[in-house]
């Protein structure tokens, strides 16, 4: 297959479970070796498209394609997938080496190839020398691992991962986040990764799909959804966000906050209505008599790397974040660079 070719498609899916709308009219594509995350408030329907992916569902109406072929009555054990779940559903009377193995034996392959291949994914996941231990012996990460190395040590052309870092502990996740990304570059299988975790997201895809009530809001680099939300749905969802009404006076000229701004945006109605989006860490601080706006501090909260205020100005209530601190009362000024200012057209927010 074409590198650029994708090696999952699926076309106009629709979902419902009973009279609750799940998917509606889902399209997207995966290319091979990619990391894409599903992205999403809880019930946004990333879960079912993955399902549906793995076969688990069937959808009511459109089409999934593997590698060009449909795929849509294809039971899960015959499509080249395998699935890690939130629950890593591991066999309790097993040890650590028949748990990976399991799939392996289904197969009829040889003993000695087993061994070759359990070993092979015990290193890959850190997990030397626990060939005998039971799992009920082990801890979430390590448990975590063992059914990452189940779900690869029959090499999948796709491996799909629903919150499976959900169970761990903040240290744990992040740990596990790096773990994971390596082993999708060592291994060059197609990941398609579902998680509510924004951070989550940010830190490991290639590809974003950010979804809302069974619909794909965006999809993108990190650091495209990031800079350049669709709407005010992704800009609250991904990141804090300081949403503002404005007005699009012409091509790169935006008036928001009782003044005309500079910014990079074009392609608006003349005088058209538009959301604004500044991220709260765009904003400089500066002298009230310097600042393109200014405005009263409301509230100062220390987070560890920025200092978080509340600062009431122009009729708007800013996020900002800060390594310098301004006293709660103090009027101080804001600035802004055109790059530091996105718009985008109306929309609901949720």
């Amino acid at each position: 297959m074409n590198e650029s070719q994708p090696i999952i498609l699926l076309k106009d899916i629709r979902k419902n479970f009973g009279q609750t709308e799940v998917l509606n009219n889902i399209n997207l594509y995966v290319l091979k070796n990619e990391f894409v995350t599903l992205l999403g408030p809880s019930g946004c329907g990333k879960t079912t498209t993955l399902r549906i992916i793995g076969g688990f569902e069937t959808p009511d109406s459109g089409d999934i394609f593997f590698e060009g072929q449909r795929i849509n009555n294809l039971p899960p054990y015959q499509r080249n997938v395998n699935t890690v779940f939130q629950k890593y559903a591991l066999f309790p009377h097993m040890n650590v080496y028949d748990n990976i193995a399991f799939g392996l034996k289904i197969k009829g392959t040889d003993k000695p190839a087993i061994s070759k291949k359990v070993d092979e994914m015990l290193e890959m996941v850190n997990l030397q020398g626990f060939h005998k231990r039971s799992v009920d012996s082990l801890s979430g990460g390590q448990q975590q691992r063992v059914a990452i190395a189940r779900a690869l040590v029959n090499q999948p052309e796709v491996l799909l991962l629903d919150e499976p870092l959900g169970a761990l502990d903040l240290k744990l996740r992040k740990e596990m986040q790096v773990e994971l990304k390596n082993i999708h570059k060592r291994t060059g299988i197609t990941f398609v990764y579902v998680t509510h975790d924004q951070e989550e997201a940010l830190t490991m895809s290639d590809t974003i799909v950010v979804m809302n009530k069974g619909k794909i809001q965006q999809i993108g680099t990190p650091q495209m959804i990031y800079n350049e939300p669709k709407n005010a749905f992704v800009a609250d969802f991904i990141g804090e966000s300081n949403i503002i009404e404005g007005r699009m006076l012409k091509d790169y000229c935006v008036e928001f906050a009782g003044r005309v701004f500079e910014c990079l945006d074009k392609g608006f109605e003349p005088n058209e209505d538009i959301d604004v989006v500044v991220r709260p860490e765009d904003i400089k601080l500066v002298h009230s008599d310097t600042g393109m706006i200014s405005g009263v501090v409301k509230s100062v909260t220390f987070k560890g790397v920025h200092f978080e205020m509340l600062v009431e100005g122009q009729g708007v209530t800013w996020t900002l974040h800060n390594t310098e601190m301004a006293e709660v009362g103090a009027t101080i000024g804001m600035s802004l660079n055109p790059n530091d200012i996105h718009i985008m057209k109306k929309t609901a927010r949720g």
